[in-house]
This record gives C-alpha cells, structure tokens and sequence, in this order.
C-alpha cells in the first residue's frame, strides 16, 4: 500500500476549489434530479453559517451575520445582513473583505445597528443606519474592545475595553453631535462582564477580587512557564451609578466566584451562578455550580439552587425566576424548567413527570408562558408552557430541526430551521401562526447553492436491541438507491455520546454522507444508548457499561439492514470521532466484520486517558468511578486490553493539541496495531485542538478517509496519491461561491 504523498499536499489542497464531482468522489452516480450535480468536498468546505440573529424592538427587521469560508487564507469572514420581517427581502450590509462585522445590536431607535469589526486592525464598535450608507467608528481602544451594550432608554452605549488584565468600561454620549466617548472611573481591578440596568441609572459588572500583577508581569516578559490548576481569586458582583459614579459592591465571600449574572427588567432583582472558588483539581463542572438570587433594595442574598444550576431567566415582570436544574444531584438526569416567585416561597417544577430535558427557554410578553425547543428523538419542535396550569403544548410537529426563541419586546420569534436538504437558515413567525411553518418568512438564504445539489434521501429508521430496546438512527441512501439491491455501509457514530443525529442538513468535515451517497454507499447513523432526546434511562443506562452497550445497539443497527437486504455484509465500514471514536477503537477489537475503519480523537485506555484528558467527572460516570475505586471497570472498557483481535485496517486521526482526548491515546492505538501488523496509518494534525478548525486539514480529513474506505471496501488500487490529483488540476484554480448577498427574497415557507 503506498502512503499518501505529502510533499505535494498544500498545493494540491489550494487548487482543490476546481474539484469536480468525478475528482473529488470516484464513480460518483448521476444526478437525480435535472440541473444538479453531486456534492463535492469543496461544496462541504463552502458551507456557510448564518448566526447573531437579532429582532429590531418593534419586531419589523432582522440583522444577523453570514460566516463565508475563504479558502485561500483557510478562516471564515463574516459580513451584516439586514432583512424584513414581513416580507423577507434582505440585502447584505456590510463588505469588508477578509474581515469581520460580528455582534450586531439594534440601536433603540430600530433605525441603526451597531456591531464590532476589525476592518481597521484592532476589534471596535461601529454605527450604521440600515438605510445604508458608511458606518461610523465610534471607538478608538488601543487593544480592541471586547463588548458593548445600549441602554434601554437609547442615550447610551457602553463598552468594555482593553487586554484582560486591564479591561474597564467607557461610555458613548449618543445625543451629542461627536458621540462623546467617557471612561468611567477605574476599578481596582479588570472588568469581566457588564449588563446596565433597564432604567438606565447603573451598570453593573463582575470583577475579580485581586490581580496578580507580578503574574501579568512575568508573562510580558515571556516567563511563560505554565503552573498547573493555579489559584484563581474570587470573582464578584459590582456596580457603578451612572449619575454619581459611586461603586457598589454586592456580593462579598472568598469561597464563591461568580461566572455569570443577569439583572431583571424592574430593577428589584439579580442572579446569579456560581462556582467555588480557589484552586481546583480536574475540570470545572456544572455539578458544582450553584445559582442565587440577590434582592437589589436589601442587598440580602439567598440560594436557589446548590448544584447543577444551569439557565435562568427572569419574567419580564420581574415576579419569577425561571432556572434549568435536575431533580436529584447526578450527573446526566433531566434538567427540568423550575419557577421560583422572586417575593419568596419555594420554587415549583413545571416539568414534573415529563421524561424531557430542557436547556433553555424565552418569556411571552406578559409573563405568562414559556417557549423552548426540545429534541424528540432525530427531530426538534417547539414547545409553550404555562406558568399557571403547567400546560404543555407542541407547537411544531415538522421533520427538521428547530431552534431560536421569543422576543417578548418584538412580540415574535426568531426562529432558525433545517432538515436534510436545507440548510440552517432563519426565519420570523408569529405567536398565533407559528405551529404552520407555511406562515414563517424566511429571512435569510445563506447557501443558494445547495439547490444545484444533488442531495440523498434521509429516513428516520428504528430497530430492537438485543435486550429489546428501541434504538433509532437515521440511514441516508446512495443517490443511486435501487429497491432490492444491496450496497456498501458506512456507519458514522456520533460523538458525546450525549449527543444525538438529528434531521438537520449535514455538510461538515465530521459527517458529510452526501459524499458517500453520491459515490453509492449506505449512511448509517444510530443514536445508540447514551445518546439525547430519547429519555432520562435511556442516556444513563451506559454509566458503567459504557462500549458493550453501545456497540450492542450499533451492530444491531447493522444487522437490521443486512436483514432488510439493504446492505451487503461484506463491504461495511466505520467512522467516528470523540465518542465516535472510542466506539469505532472499541469495535476494531470486537469483531472483524468489518472491512475498514477510520477513528478519530478516540481513546482506547481509559487509565491513562482519566489524567491526561481535561475532563474526568464525565468519565467517573460512564465507568464507575475513579480508576483507583473502579480499576478493572476501566481495564475492561479499554479497547486496547482487546486489540489483540484487532484485524481491519485502520486510519487513525487526531488534534496534536487536543486536551479533551489527547494524543497519547491515539499513539497507543497506532503503536499496538504497527505491532500486531494491522494496516493502519496514523494522521495527526500540527496544532489542532480536539475539533480540526484549519480548513486545510478539515479536507485532508475527509478526502484521506473516504478514499480508505474506497480502498478497503470497493478495492481501489490506492489509498491516496496526491500527484494524480495535483495533474488534473490547474495551477490558478480559484474556487468563487455563490455569494448569498440578496439572496433572500419574500419567500414564505
């Protein structure tokens, strides 16, 4: 077998924009629909991503940003996009070239955005009249400002700015001509966040206790020695009278550090999360951190929630706080949506008996429901809940997957939505229309191109476990699907494993399947056990049983479609990363069934990997323990005390700088198979962290893996050559996507 090429690697991967259908994906099918053509991997490359997305007050427009890949300089750009609600119809805003306009915010008046760009070196916060026009620099900080905020009565912008260690805040005087730009007097110590009061009359801010100048000076001078777990100082809630600019202090305390607040619309009251502070061993996990609520007239203090606090959010009236939170203290129970009456009592569950976990939700305008969305099995909907009899209604029943949220100010939601075929993009309803998606107004259109796309059918499937459960998963099929004819598998494992495959488009370097449907292959992708959305049990029946159960559920899923005479038996592979990984090592050495196998960011020692990972609650779950309370626990859920089985070849990726699951993991598995000869190559790639954000290796990735499994599965002579493709490309190929600039028009769904 001869090993890729690297010499020619950069420039082949430049000039890869001219890719066609038959250089990128072999023996690709013809398109299935007239005027369109398979996807390509530049296509997955090209993808662009809209987000920011924010309703003017009085509900009439939408800004929000497009993320266009530039493949030359290998990062993404962002511009402005300005839409109407009630039509649609949206123009691009901003044009910078390779640069970035990001954080949008309606002015108050809903006639002017402002938003941070870099377009003049360092991050500032510019103004621009939506009607067009120039926009106007309002800051001039010498390191970049960091945030920025109005006031709710519109005669202020604050910001934050400068490096960390010395980050304070300033004011602009939006009335005045010159937009007067006024520090405000400097606090002891560097500024984290801020959030001014809906009256206008203070902002207040979280700081640290102490800086540690010595430190800061030390690291100037490049005594860049890294200390492990060093001693933070507490972090605390602070504010400044916009009037007299007299501070106040809130919180006091040096076993508590607080990571984020918010103040309520009436000004009666804050909250507050919390984790302890001081040194630490291990990660920071939401099992330690606690949420309170803090009366602003008294000053006194009280704890809502000791551990596992998560999401709150005050009623726009001020009389509730809404918190996510578990019912019992264990890791991966349901977050359940409580209420607690500011005024005092105690908190009530509103999602008591319901087998759903909620994350986050929004407030309707006169304090009385809740919207938030929840994923039930591979499809997320948008669900109302009332405040006062605990109803629970399904707004949206479509297949895709929904997300977003109300905006009580603009009497609307903002919505993003995507299935198979189409790509996350957003779109406006209204209250009493938004359970027909026929009634939403599509206010962006981020990837026009995906209609010249030939795109595979995807089917929500289920099958029985060997124990009887339900499993469920999605299977995309070849653009060239052929009732009765059985095709090559790919099973592609999510990571997490809390984590889930759901109807939403798919296009990124991690799973791409159009990919493999246009060159014929079946895609499966089961939400085996310890995946979400399907139930409390079900997430939580694999702590202690983590790789048999799982793998369990995944090969059951496989022989279901041998059974259904869909995939044939002897030309099946798999691929996965994090998670998908640990499963794609576990079943290299359980079974030699299949023919070719690509893991990435895996671990296969769970002793080693406790300690050098960032992450070690996690693992005391889904093992038992620690690994000296739960030795032969970890010993036998560690792939590499099996990978004397291990017979199918293996591609093995991973970051070169991943914490989450680090190298050394990877390495054990390449050593044992270079050993026992096992065909195996070993990709790492130069300073990536536990997901590849480089552009250039994302392609590498994919193109290097895809051709594994054409090689081992469908027998092609090669795994890669880089010069054979290197040939059929021309030297100045340059990829120009269609830009999504007015793209959208008055389109309803």
């Amino acid at each position: 077998m001869r090993s890729m090429r690297w010499a020619g690697i950069l420039g082949a991967l430049v000039w890869m924009g001219s890719l066609t259908a038959q250089t990128a994906v072999p023996a690709a099918a013809p398109a299935t629909v007239p005027g369109t053509r398979p996807m390509t991997f530049m296509d997955v490359m090209e993808m662009r991503a809209v987000g920011g997305g924010q309703l003017s007050p009085d509900g009439a427009r939408v800004v929000y940003t497009v993320s266009i890949p530039h493949w030359k300089s290998g990062k993404a750009y962002t511009d402005l996009f300005v839409a109407d609600a009630a039509t649609g119809a949206a123009r691009q805003m901003t044009f910078t070239r390779e640069k970035n306009e990001t954080a949008p915010q309606w002015a108050r008046d809903g006639k002017r955005v402002a938003f941070l760009s870099d377009r003049d070196g360092a991050q500032q916060v510019y103004l621009m009249s939506i009607e067009g026009g120039e926009a106007r620099k309002l800051t001039e900080a010498k390191d970049g400002v960091h945030a920025f905020a109005f006031s709710h009565d519109g005669k202020w912008l604050a910001f934050s700015a400068g490096k960390a260690e010395d980050r304070q805040i300033s004011l602009i005087d939006l009335a005045s001509e010159d937009l007067a730009v006024a520090a405000l007097p400097k606090h002891a110590t560097p500024i984290r966040d801020f959030a001014i009061s809906d009256d206008g009359a203070r902002i207040y801010f979280t700081s640290a206790d102490r800086l540690d100048k010595d430190d800061v000076k030390r690291k100037e001078k490049k005594f860049d020695v890294r200390v492990a777990d060093p001693e933070q100082p507490p972090v605390h809630l602070w504010s400044i009278g916009l009037k007299d600019r007299t501070e106040k202090r809130w919180t006091e305390g040096g076993d508590l550090t607080l990571t984020s607040f918010q103040i309520s619309k009436n000004g009666h009251w804050a909250s507050y999360r919390a984790h302890p502070a001081g040194r630490r061993t291990g990660d920071i996990t939401q099992e330690e951190a606690s949420l309170h609520l803090l009366d602003l007239e008294s000053g006194k203090t009280r704890q809502v929630q000791e551990k596992f606090a998560g999401f709150s959010a005050f009623s726009p009236d001020g009389q509730w706080l809404v918190y996510a939170a578990p019912e019992r203290f264990d890791r991966l129970r349901n977050e359940k949506l409580w209420a607690l009456p500011t005024a005092g009592g105690a908190a009530r569950n509103l999602m008591a008996g319901k087998d759903m976990s909620v994350a986050s939700a929004s407030w309707s305008e006169d304090s009385s429901t809740l919207y938030f969305t929840e994923g039930l099995g591979a499809d997320q909907h948008l669900f109302s809940l009332s405040l006062g009899t605990g109803a629970m209604t399904q707004l949206t029943h479509m297949t895709g997957v929904v997300g977003g949220a109300y905006h009580a100010e603009a009497k609307a939601f903002l919505l993003s939505f995507s299935t198979p075929k189409q790509p996350q993009d957003y779109y406006v309803a209204k209250p009493q229309t938004v359970g027909s998606s026929a009634a939403w107004v599509k206010v962006s259109n981020a990837n026009p191109q995906v209609a010249k796309f030939s795109l595979a059918e995807t089917d929500t499937i289920r099958w029985k476990a060997k124990d009887g459960v339900t499993v469920e998963g999605l299977l995309i099929k070849p653009l060239d699907y052929v009732k009765g004819k059985r095709y090559p598998l790919i099973v592609q494992l999510h990571g997490g494993p809390a984590s889930a495959e759901m109807n939403g488009f798919q296009a990124r370097y991690v799973t791409y399947p159009h990919i493999y449907a246009a060159a014929g292959y079946l895609v499966l992708q089961p939400n085996y056990r310890g995946s979400t959305n399907y139930g409390e049990a079900f997430m939580r029946q694999i702590g202690g049983n983590f790789m048999r159960l799982s793998y369990g559920d995944i090969l059951s899923g496989v022989d279901h479609l041998i059974e259904m005479g869909l995939a044939d038996p002897d030309k099946l592979g798999m691929m996965g990363w994090s998670a998908g990984g640990h499963l794609s090592s576990w079943t290299l050495t359980q079974t030699d069934r299949f023919k070719a196998i690509s893991t990435g960011a895996g671990a296969v020692n769970w002793i080693s990997m406790y300690a050098e990972s960032d992450v070690q609650s996690v693992r005391e779950f889904y093992l038992g323990g620690k690994p000296y309370e739960a030795w032969d626990n970890f010993i036998q859920e560690s792939a590499l005390k099996y990978i004397k089985n291990a017979k199918t070849p293996t591609l093995i990726h991973v970051g070169e700088a991943d914490q989450r699951v680090p190298k050394p993991q990877s390495d054990e598995l390449y050593m044992a198979l270079k050993k026992l000869g096992v065909p195996v190559e070993y990709l790492v790639y130069p300073g990536m962290p536990h997901g590849l954000t480089e552009p250039r290796y994302q392609m590498v990735k994919m193109v290097a893996e895809f051709n594994w499994f054409q090689k081992w599965i469908k027998g092609q002579k090669e795994w890669f050559d880089w010069k054979t493709l290197l040939d059929t490309l021309p030297a100045d190929a340059e990829t120009k996507p269609e830009t999504p600039a007015g793209s959208a028009t008055a389109r309803r769904r």
